[in-house]
């Protein structure tokens, strides 16, 4: 039992790395949200800006000055907390393939093996709080800026709404928490 929970634990802890990765390196944490006919696609994200064409599908991307430019708050603390969280989920990926049963490292200790899981059940559970609060947080500022607009009868021609990036950290990062659960919770 406890072979066939560590191989989930890591399938799911594997799955959702990738999706925190891939969140983290995507560009499109916000998307045009307008209902009239638009002939471009807007997205933005944690690294640049791309507008696709929806008539010829040509994608053109602006990347940011630098990563040490000012840049608005969401976008620097949203990029330090998920590398930080990718980097733990990294960390805790290594030690858990270490410490599962069906790998011969410390194969005469058991006891140790079992620690390494729960330790990299700890460190994944840091790491997805991380990432959870780099995601929301990004989502929360979007809406609040859009909610500001609205509230001051502004309209600049384009509103924005959450993007497919955000949505796949928000699900890495409650991946890896469900994965942590499976490793510190359910393996003694």
């Amino acid at each position: 039992m406890s072979a066939d929970l560590q191989m989930a634990a890591f399938g799911l802890a594997l799955l959702s790395t990738l999706f925190l990765l891939l969140a983290t390196c995507t560009d499109c944490w916000m998307v045009n949200a307008d209902d009239s006919l638009e002939v471009s696609h807007k997205c933005r994200g944690l690294w640049r800006e791309c507008v696709t064409n929806m008539q010829d599908g040509v994608r053109t991307c602006d990347q940011y000055d630098s990563i040490l430019a000012d840049h608005p708050v969401k976008i620097v603390v949203t990029r330090t907390l998920l590398i930080t969280a990718d980097l733990l989920a990294g960390l805790a990926l290594t030690t858990l393939l270490l410490g599962l049963d069906c790998i011969k490292f410390l194969k005469e200790e058991p006891h140790v093996k079992l620690k390494m899981c729960y330790g990299a059940g700890v460190i994944l559970g840091f790491g997805s709080i991380l990432g959870l609060v780099g995601s929301v947080w990004y989502a929360v500022d979007v809406y609040m800026e859009r909610a500001m607009l609205v509230s001051h009868n502004i309209f600049l021609g384009v509103h924005y709404d959450f993007g497919w990036s955000c949505w796949l950290g928000m699900a890495g990062s409650a991946g890896c928490f469900m994965a942590s659960v499976l490793m510190t919770c359910c393996l003694y």
